[in-house]
């Protein structure tokens, strides 16, 4: 830390209260999935998963500083050159998502709807194998998105000896001040938490 930095906010309440819903979602969704008689936790865990995104991609227009898109998505060349500076001297660092770590969100959101919706489709008989089997695709596919995704977040921890698992915790990391987001925008939290029990509860029905 130079004098410049301190202890600041970064992550507001719907941004971490989402990651860890979306990430609770999944894995109750994929260790209830071949389970009859968990079939409807499966569809509620699968809803979660599908509330989230759907906010998260909301939240990434009109949310606060570091939770939007035009903050953090870069070209993939930013992101190759990310992971490039990693093996140097002088990593890149990032107060909030680093160019990689982007296009991982960017992926499970998109992975995280698509795995909703063909598993609804089969949830309603639609389709027959078709969408069984498109869904367990991309289940799988968003599994390994994940995995990729931990390894990042291990990596960047110890390069930038940093806790980013506490950071989405706490909301709390090392920045200068002026890089700080006002509020933690509780209210916008509460609305998360109405919203993904309503998608669940709905594609449950």
């Amino acid at each position: 830390m130079t004098t410049t930095e301190r202890t600041i906010l970064v992550w507001d309440l719907p941004v971490r209260l989402g990651h860890w819903l979306m990430a609770a979602g999944f894995a109750l969704a994929w260790i209830t999935g071949d389970s009859e008689e968990w079939r409807l936790v499966h569809v509620g865990a699968g809803g979660t998963v599908v509330g989230v995104a759907l906010f998260r991609l909301i939240w990434g227009l009109v949310g606060s500083r570091h939770a939007r898109f035009g903050d953090f998505l870069r070209a993939p060349a930013a992101a190759l050159a990310y992971l490039k500076s990693l093996l140097g001297r002088r990593p890149q660092h990032h107060v909030g998502h680093n160019p990689a770590g982007a296009w991982a969100i960017v992926l499970l959101l998109a992975l995280g709807l698509l795995t909703g919706a063909s598993g609804w489709l089969t949830y309603q008989e639609i389709g027959g194998e078709l969408f069984e089997e498109l869904h367990e695709g991309l289940a799988s596919t968003m599994l390994a998105v994940v995995m990729v995704h931990l390894l990042g977040v291990a990596a960047g921890s110890l390069v930038h000896r940093e806790n980013l698992p506490r950071a989405m915790v706490t909301g709390l990391k090392i920045g200068a001040a002026q890089e700080a987001i006002v509020s933690a925008r509780p209210l916008a939290a509460v609305a998360l938490v109405g919203w993904v029990g309503a998608v669940a509860w709905l594609l449950s029905r």
